[in-house]
């Protein structure tokens, strides 16, 4: 029992440092695949009006890429705009705030001299006091109405699709005239540069590797030099049964290659004072 135990771990340890000299040497396998990766929906059903971009056409952040028929909530949020702009309440209310002030005024004057009474001074301090109330009460229902009209802007700009980054429209689900259900796939956009590569690095490897530390990465077809990329994130835990630990390397893509394609990734060596090995050409 003791001998196959001691055999297993001298056949761990070996094949630990095989694949340590191979992520060195020859690079580490791993595929490519794109940095931000969003599949789109609208939030409410609609019926499609407009189609702005096709498959494979690059966008920027923030363009409209698919728009709901909106028509409805455009025309409710003319009407909402013009009931906000609107002021004619608060300046009457102001108006009749001033009358009933200068009528109690009058009135309290009025009685000084035996020309009103207190119930007239009382009724007319009550009516200045109401008046106030109303001028108040208009500037609240002003305030709703301003309200109102930005929860509409926000609901007509919930039927419009924009892209959250620069990119390229990888599919689109749905054509203009479709009708379309809440949270169903819309369309696609993909960001391919720069592209990502998550790698298992063996853990004696990767334990010596810090966020943006350099690697290389060769394509496995082995056109073309190395591109130069970058450690961007490290994993918090290891797999135990191949004792590797997942690194993300960024790769720059300036030329737009497609994701999904096989590379070879190359690291320092821990304490070297260049990169290690040569890349290896594969057929």
């Amino acid at each position: 029992m003791i001998k196959k135990t001691l055999l297993f771990l001298i056949c761990t340890a070996f094949a630990a440092q095989t694949a340590f000299a191979q992520a060195g040497g020859e690079g580490i396998e791993a595929v490519t695949y794109p940095s931000d990766d969003v599949t789109l929906s609208f939030v409410r059903p609609g019926q499609i009006a407009a189609v702005d971009v096709t498959a494979g056409q690059s966008v920027k952040s923030g363009q409209l890429l698919v728009r709901q028929d909106d028509s409805a909530e455009q025309a409710e949020l003319e009407h909402l705009r013009a009931k906000a702009q609107n002021n004619i309440r608060i300046r009457a209310a102001e108006a009749q705030l001033a009358q009933k002030r200068v009528d109690f005024e009058k009135i309290k004057q009025a009685a000084q001299h035996g020309g009103a009474t207190d119930f007239e001074v009382r009724n007319a301090e009550l009516e200045v006091t109401i008046s106030e109330l109303s001028l108040e009460m208009a500037k609240f229902e002003q305030k709703q109405d301003e309200r109102k009209h930005r929860e509409m802007q926000m609901h007509v700009e919930r039927m419009r699709i924009v892209s959250p980054f620069d990119g390229v429209v990888e599919k689109l689900f749905r054509q203009v005239g479709e009708a379309t259900d809440t949270l169903k796939e819309v369309i696609r956009v993909v960001r391919i540069d720069p592209l990502w590569i998550d790698v298992n690095v063996p853990r004696p490897l990767a334990e010596s590797l810090n966020i943006g530390q350099a690697a290389r990465i060769q394509l496995s077809s082995g056109a073309g030099d190395a591109v130069a990329g970058k450690v961007v994130h490290k994993g918090a835990v290891a797999d135990a049964a191949s004792n590797t630990l997942l690194v993300r390397v960024e790769m720059p893509n300036a030329a737009s290659r497609p994701a999904g394609e096989h590379v070879l990734v190359f690291f320092d060596r821990p304490g070297a004072t260049g990169p290690s090995g040569q890349v290896s050409h594969r057929k």
